[in-house]
């Protein structure tokens, strides 16, 4: 009977050992699969991190000059050379500067102001009068548009086409660049604890190989 009893202890002690050791590997399998997804997901977060600081970046594109209530706008041309065109539109009122994607880069198109029908506009870029949208090169247009008084606006450009339109504050200088290049970003997202919700059957099988190869390795 004693022996008995005590073949059953042994038997619930093994399976404890078995049990806990089962736990103690499973466990450090998690832990590898854990901090393998992470170095991962650092990797990913650091080309995202990249991708989004180019996408943001601003560049100036255009400068729209009101002087004594006259409206003057500066581009740099592919060839690097600094044109300036007067125009005959009036700053007080909404001026729009119109814009076009082609070949991957941003180029200005044309200027009018509010009581001018864009067809009527002043055309910039004569490239651009008629614009081939069914060409795959050409993607679509844009317009930077307000009221200006006098000083100096800068129209600027991220590296996804956002436009935007400033002030140029006393004592500020800016370089211009022509038709500076328009991606297309994958959006950035937090995806650690998707990643890390579940650990698939198959990542611990992975993880177990790998621990056998090694242990091997070492008995070596």
């Amino acid at each position: 009977m004693l022996g008995r009893i005590a073949s059953l202890a042994l038997i619930v002690v093994l399976a404890g050992a078995g049990f806990m050791g089962f736990r103690l590997l499973a466990t450090g399998l998690e832990a590898r699969v854990y901090r393998a997804r992470l170095e991962e997901l650092g990797a990913d977060y650091d080309a995202l991190r990249e991708q989004y600081n180019r996408a943001v970046r601003k560049t100036a594109v255009t400068e729209l000059v009101v002087e004594d209530g006259k409206l003057a706008i500066a581009i740099r041309t592919g060839d690097g050379a600094l044109q300036r065109f007067d125009t005959p539109f009036d700053p007080s009122k909404e001026i729009y500067v119109d814009y076009v994607v082609v070949g991957g880069r941003l180029w200005i198109r044309r200027i009018f102001d509010e009581d001018t029908a864009p067809g009527s506009g002043m055309m910039i870029d004569p490239r651009f009068v008629d614009v081939n949208w069914s060409d795959e090169d050409a993607h679509h247009g844009k317009a930077a548009y307000r009221e200006l008084e006098e000083g100096v606006w800068v129209v600027s450009v991220t590296g996804d086409g956002s436009l935007g339109l400033a002030r140029r504050e006393e004592g500020e200088t800016g370089d211009l660049a022509a038709a500076p290049p328009v991606r297309s970003y994958a959006p950035v997202e937090e995806e650690v604890e998707a990643a890390l919700r579940d650990i698939e059957a198959g990542e611990l099988l992975q993880g177990l190989a790998q621990a056998l190869r090694l242990r091997e390795h070492a008995a070596r």
